[in-house]
């Protein structure tokens, strides 16, 4: 993978860790590396689903269902990993 590539997916892993972050409630006390690595998965199984459904960006224009589904995938990273980490800072 060229750098480009590894920039360009670091940049749509945070757009999209961020959209999904404001999309939960509350607040969310998790890492900003967290939250990129979140959008950046988020960002490839939401363009996974879409084209399984047959959603692709064949046409040209703006994927707003891809996108949307980016960011619904990233909210639940974000609330999986939120309650992770509140779980992980309580002592029994």
């Amino acid at each position: 993978m060229a750098i480009t590539g590894i920039i360009s997916a670091i940049i749509v892993g945070l757009i999209i860790g961020a959209l999904g972050r404001l999309v939960v409630p509350g607040r969310q006390p998790i890492p900003i590396w967290l939250t990129i690595v979140i959008g950046i998965i988020a960002a490839f199984i939401g363009g996974f689903i879409a084209a399984a459904f047959g959603y692709s960006n064949a046409n040209g224009g703006i994927p707003w269902i891809q996108i949307i589904l980016q960011v619904v995938v990233a909210a639940v990273g974000v609330a999986i990993a939120v309650g992770a980490y509140s779980r992980r800072g309580v002592s029994h």
